[in-house]
C-alpha cells in the first residue's frame, strides 16, 4: 500500500491548508480565535484525517476517517460561506477556494466508493 504522503487526495488537502492559512491571515485580528481559528483547524482536519485513516491500515477504518474528511471539508465550505457574507473574502477568492474543497470532496468520495464498494 501506498504511503498516505503519496495520495493525491492528501497532497491535495495540504495545498487547501495552505490556502486557507495564507487567506486567514488577512482576516480581522478580532477573529484569531473566532472563525480564523476555525477555518484553520478544519483545514487541517482533511489531510490529517486522510493520513490517519490510511495508517491504520484496514479498509472499515480508512473508509470511516473519509467520512470525518469529507465532514471536515463541508465545515469548511461552510465557514468559507460566511467569510465571503461578511466581506472578508472576495467573490473570486470564494470561487477558488470552494472549487478546491468540492475537489477534494468529489475525490474523498471517489475513494470511499471504491473502498467500501457503496
Amino acid at each position: 500500500m501506498k504511503d498516505f504522503k503519496d495520495l493525491r487526495i492528501w497532497k491535495q488537502g495540504i495545498e487547501i491548508v495552505k490556502e486557507i492559512y495564507r487567506i486567514t491571515a488577512t482576516f480581522p485580528k478580532s477573529e484569531q480565535f473566532g472563525l480564523t481559528n476555525q477555518m484553520r483547524r478544519a483545514s487541517i482536519s482533511i489531510p490529517s484525517n486522510v493520513a490517519e485513516g490510511h495508517i491504520k491500515n484496514q479498509t472499515n477504518e480508512f473508509a470511516r476517517y473519509l467520512t470525518i474528511s469529507l465532514g471536515s471539508c463541508a465545515e469548511l465550505e461552510t465557514q468559507l460561506h460566511i467569510a465571503k457574507e461578511l466581506e472578508w473574502l472576495s467573490i473570486e477568492q470564494y470561487r477558488i477556494l470552494v472549487h478546491l474543497v468540492k475537489s477534494e470532496i468529489k475525490q474523498i468520495s471517489a475513494l470511499k466508493k471504491r473502498l467500501t464498494g457503496s
